[in-house]
């Protein structure tokens, strides 16, 4: 389930786009204000925030500023300014798009699903997989919590690849055997249970990657990016 992080100081605009994309199948968070979404990020780990301009405090472009010190999910600003020279601001600064209330929420809907996906596939082409803030880097073997390298063997770091390149898909003990060896056999589910049970130890040491390997007993495990 894709979560939605949305950031707004209206209380009721947050509780009608709140309660639509959960009917859309979205996990969402809302948070009042940029000092409050920022606090939220790191442990929510959201793959899309939509985020206000208008906010006392810290406003949306000063938000977006802190927010891509500590995660390149998309940010899309939801606002009221319908200024030009707002909405080149706020696509100069990083934006990945810029709506103006009032707006279909269909439509916001259908935005962030886009955009979501096309953040996916370009992690994915240039050769990473990103789950913030657990980023593997396919081209160089490396897998990185925020900045910190996370030392893995080579066991732990394929298996790690073929669950996150499946997110979210129960990947049985026969499906990640054809594709990590080629081929399964009854004696292979013994080495793969214990590679998963060395790298899920490893990643219970950061915070956020506790819950990341879940394990579906009886049949394999699953990814939840």
């Amino acid at each position: 389930m894709d979560r939605i992080l949305l950031v707004d100081d209206d209380r009721e605009v947050l509780h009608v786009n709140s309660e639509f994309l959960k009917g859309k199948g979205y996990q969402v968070m809302a948070a009042v204000s940029a000092e409050d979404a920022l606090r939220m990020v790191k442990d929510f780990m959201p793959h899309c925030i939509v985020l206000d301009v208008m906010m006392p405090g810290m406003d949306g472009f000063e938000a977006l500023e802190e927010l891509r010190k500590i995660t390149q999910v998309p940010v899309l600003f939801l606002t009221g300014r319908t200024e030009e020279a707002d909405r080149i601001r706020g696509l100069v600064a990083g934006a990945v798009d810029y709506v103006v209330k009032p707006c279909s929420l269909e439509e916001l809907s259908l935005r962030i699903q886009i955009h979501i996906s096309r953040y996916r596939g370009v992690t994915g082409q240039t050769g990473i997989l990103e789950f913030p803030p657990l980023r593997i880097e396919l081209l160089n073997h490396r897998v990185y919590y925020r900045e910190e390298e996370i030392l893995l063997s080579n066991k732990e770091y394929e298996l790690l690849v073929c669950l996150a390149k499946h997110n979210r898909e129960v990947m049985t003990f026969e499906r990640i055997g054809e594709e990590l060896l080629g081929g399964y056999i009854d004696a292979d589910r013994r080495n793969i249970m214990m590679n998963a049970s060395r790298l899920r130890k490893k990643m219970e040491g950061y915070v956020g990657l506790e819950n990341m390997i879940e394990t579906v007993w009886g049949k394999g495990y699953c990814f939840k990016g």
